[in-house]
């Protein structure tokens, strides 16, 4: 590849266009999928993202503006993991070949768990690795004990889902049909399965026809040294950012509910340091991996460190300069850099802590950066059972889903109401597809009072759902957090309500025993599951907040009580 290094400086016009551009790029590859996808959670919430990364060190060089932010951060060590792969499996063809696309889900290599599906593909220009282009989806399911994989009772991997290390499903552009028949056979969907990675294909080959063209059209030297001087750029606005904060340190944890397997509460820590220009984020005082799924790959903790980044400094262009002016102190076999095989199905939850605590110690050097803390917990909902209607009968059907909340004030004003996870662009299922696609109804969907945290700036309300099962039985699991301990608030701000599941039996309401988590619970024709989700926490003192916004509050039904924080809404 040529050496940027010693040409002369692109003026500021052509690095912006050739930004658009290459954000293009992936944006549309993010589109292809989204329109292509048979799955849902891909189509309708965009659980999915592209990028492109560095030929050499995988590191990230663009993303999409429409995927998921954690994706990007995490398939970097995926791309990493695949060029290695490659090379110790050198099968006389030189290891990485234009023409071969690799496939896989390793959530210890590439990040965050078995569902997420990465594709690696080496982009050549003249007979050279130019760059590497990269696709991650969340498939609708891959095997393991529970349909849709959130199993909150896994203690190993294999209980989550099936295993696939970096292979070709690609070679010399021709798809390699064994592959795909282990793949097909390690699904309860395998049409599902075939019409995703057939989207992550073509989104793939699009973006390699429109890098092609932008290189054919603006030369391969020019666009790579735009690519250099974006991630300079990045690492320089992150230092400003840093040297703006008081230099100390700053510290703040908070808990997971448990692991699905005991119930003690487990503890993210972070020590944060600020000094001149650079941060260490410290989080030696995390507990040690555990026995359930809750568990994450250093991979997945350093890309939710990106993502929090992102959204204290967001005007940082996106690539690996947001951690070049990072250290991190993540010690070996902590519930946030576990080792194989512990499980790691419920990766979110614990990302959306670590984000958490990033936001929380960022408040303590500067509360009107910062925002209080968001709901907390993606509410994994599966359920799955055989229709028994005429014509369909004994076919497998799975309803994954996953649920939003409220998020954090800040110093501008309230949270957002009914929001989606901080880790992500994705969106929450419209009721609509998800009636029409699976035998359920949802009685109820709506926000939920009295939820979000007291501040001068409210957290925004969480939101309550409610789905009848319309076909004769079915299982349901749950994988939650935020079940005992509320999203809090900063600068003086209240906590928002705790998140409360329940399901119905013989015409009773029950609570599961570990609270957040509940596997394998059989509903039958008429029964419900109920799920009253997190509000945000508050920013400020309740005490400074105007009359008017406590009247509006009222008015619209968002508050009901004096003091609302923490409380469940049955309460």
């Amino acid at each position: 590849m040529p050496d940027p290094s010693h040409a002369p400086a692109i003026d500021p016009v052509t690095l912006a266009v050739l930004r658009g551009r290459l954000e293009q790029v992936a944006d549309e590859m993010d589109a292809t999928l989204y329109r292509s996808a048979f799955n849902p959670i891909i189509a309708e919430a965009h659980d999915a993202c592209h990028g492109l990364y560095d030929a050499i060190t995988g590191d990230t060089l663009v993303q999409g503006k429409s995927g998921l932010p954690v994706f990007v951060g995490a398939m970097a060590f995926a791309v990493r993991a695949t060029a290695k792969a490659a090379q110790s499996r050198d099968d006389g063809r030189g290891g990485m070949q234009d023409g071969d696309i690799w496939i896989s889900n390793d959530a210890y290599d590439g990040g965050t768990h078995a569902n997420d599906f990465k594709l690696v593909r080496p982009f050549f220009r003249n007979g050279k690795l130019y760059c590497y282009m990269a696709s991650a989806a969340h498939w609708h399911d891959v095997g393991g004990a529970v349909p849709g994989n959130y199993n909150p009772a896994a203690t190993e991997c294999w209980q989550e889902a099936v295993q696939i290390p970096p292979v070709r499903i690609v070679r010399n552009g021709v798809l390699d049909r064994d592959v795909l028949a282990i793949l097909q056979a390690n699904t309860r969907l395998p049409d599902s399965l075939w019409g995703d990675l057939n989207g992550q294909l073509a989104a793939l080959e699009l973006g390699a026809k429109r890098l092609d063209g932008l290189l054919d059209e603006y030369g391969d030297d020019l666009v790579l040294q735009a690519l250099g001087e974006l991630r300079s750029r990045a690492l320089r606005l992150m230092r400003s950012h840093i040297a703006s904060l008081p230099d100390g340190r700053y510290s703040f944890e908070d808990v997971l509910d448990n692991d699905g397997i005991t119930p003690e509460p487990l503890t993210i820590a972070l020590d944060m340091t600020v000094a001149g220009d650079r941060l260490l984020l410290d989080f030696s005082r995390t507990s040690p991996q555990c026995a359930g799924p809750v568990n994450i790959s250093r991979a997945t903790a350093i890309a939710a460190c990106y993502v929090a980044l992102k959204h204290l400094f967001p005007d940082v262009p996106a690539n690996a300069g947001v951690l070049d002016a990072v250290d991190f102190v993540l010690p070996d076999r902590l519930v946030i850099s576990a080792e194989r095989p512990r499980p790691v199905g419920g990766y979110t939850e614990t990302i959306l802590r670590m984000i958490d605590v990033i936001f929380s110690a960022a408040a303590k050097a500067d509360p009107k950066r910062a925002v209080a803390q968001a709901y907390g917990t993606i509410n994994a909902l599966s359920i799955a059972g055989l229709r028994s209607d005429a014509g369909r009968e004994g076919q497998r059907w799975v309803m994954f889903s996953f649920f939003g909340g409220g998020h954090g004030g800040h110093a501008s004003g309230d949270g957002l109401s009914h929001g989606n996870a901080p880790i992500s662009t994705a969106t929450i299922p419209p009721l609509e597809i998800l009636e029409a696609a699976y035998p359920v109804r949802f009685t109820e969907w709506s926000l939920r009072a009295d939820s979000g945290g007291e501040g001068q700036h409210r957290g925004g309300l969480g939101a309550v759902y409610e789905i009848e099962l319309l076909e004769k039985d079915a299982e349901v699991f749950v994988f939650g957090e935020r079940g005992t301990s509320p999203p809090k608030g900063i600068a003086g701000g209240g906590s928002g309500a705790v998140n409360v599941f329940r399901y119905e039996n013989e015409g009773a309401w029950h609570e599961p025993p570990m609270v957040s988590k509940m596997r394998g619970i059989r509903l039958v024709r008429g029964e419900r599951v109920r799920l009253e989700t997190p509000g945000g926490g508050g920013w400020g003192s309740a005490a400074e907040r105007q009359p008017e916004e406590r009247d509006r509050d009222r008015a619209m039904g968002y508050v009901t009580t004096g003091a609302n924080a923490g409380r469940k809404a049955s309460e």
